[in-house]
């Protein structure tokens, strides 16, 4: 795919950060939109903007809640509907969630993998044969370069985007040994500066691992180094490249380094540097 004009991409959690970067740079390209989210007001927000960038581009809107299956397949028919094809699904509706693993509630751990894992099953699999009748489609999943490595204290999140990752990457094989005429991208930010972790719900188990529950999200999110805009801009540079994974920011890329060179002692080196910073 070398170009977006005329196509029509569908962006799951478009109210905030990454999402509604991707649909405001989307329309510049003169790509038409299907957005949704959970947050109402984030979502007309973004739907505001994007018309004030380009008010030539259809633009449908849906509050959305992506683990609820049945209602993400019925959005991708209406998508189709209202717009008569789909070239793009993006799934990238997702929360945070910091516990230890002895200290979270099984719905807890549930919520994370319905939204950040389940989400992607079902917005793949309903978008799947629209993109396919499209005759030019792509599926762009975000995991989280905490699906390439883990860390303490965030064990659901880290499951989900790990699953993620494998899904995504399955998903491509099958798509390629099919010859679907669709493919499939996994994206892996690392910390990227949008409300996530700011928004994420920490239990006191994380005093275990000298962290505060009531300012662990702030103080992960002011370490936060790329920018939503930059993060868009870099997913949609690998769809057009049709990349297999992209990497986002300079923190993802050192990290996935590190766990290449260090696969089996790279969680010693967290663990030390988490210790360290505990001591200090």
């Amino acid at each position: 795919m070398k170009s977006f004009k005329n196509k029509v991409a569908a962006i799951t959690g478009a109210g905030s950060g990454m999402g509604r970067e991707l649909a405001i740079q989307l329309a510049e390209q003169d790509c038409n939109l299907a957005l949704s989210d959970v947050n109402e007001a984030g979502l007309a927000e973004t739907v505001q903007l994007v018309n004030k960038k380009n008010p030539n581009v259809s633009v449908t809107s849906q509050k959305l809640d992506v683990s609820d299956r049945s209602a993400v397949f019925n959005w991708a028919s209406k998508v189709a509907k209202d717009h008569h094809k789909v070239n793009l699904i993006f799934n990238n509706a997702g929360i945070a969630f910091g516990s230890t693993i002895e200290g979270f509630e099984s719905n807890d751990f549930q919520r994370v993998m319905d939204i950040n894992f389940g989400g992607v099953v079902n917005g793949t699999q309903a978008f799947l044969p629209y993109l396919k009748e499209s005759g030019e489609g792509h599926i762009i999943n975000t995991s989280s370069v905490f699906g390439i490595i883990a860390v303490p204290g965030t064990s659901a999140y880290n499951a989900s985007k790990f699953a993620v990752r494998g899904f995504t990457e399955t998903l491509r094989q099958e798509l390629d040994f099919t010859k679907a005429g669709v493919s499939a991208t996994s994206v892996h930010p690392g910390g990227i500066k949008t409300a996530i972790a700011k928004s994420s719900k920490t239990n006191d188990s994380v005093k275990a691992l000298g962290l505060d529950p009531n300012t662990a999200g702030e103080k992960m999110s002011a370490q936060f180094i790329t920018s939503a805009e930059k993060a868009a801009r870099v997913i949609l540079k690998a769809v057009k490249k049709n990349s297999p994974r992209v990497l986002i920011g300079p923190d993802a890329v050192f990290l996935d380094l590190m766990q290449r060179i260090f696969p089996s002692s790279y969680p010693k080196i967290i663990t030390k540097a988490l210790m360290g910073r505990m001591a200090k």
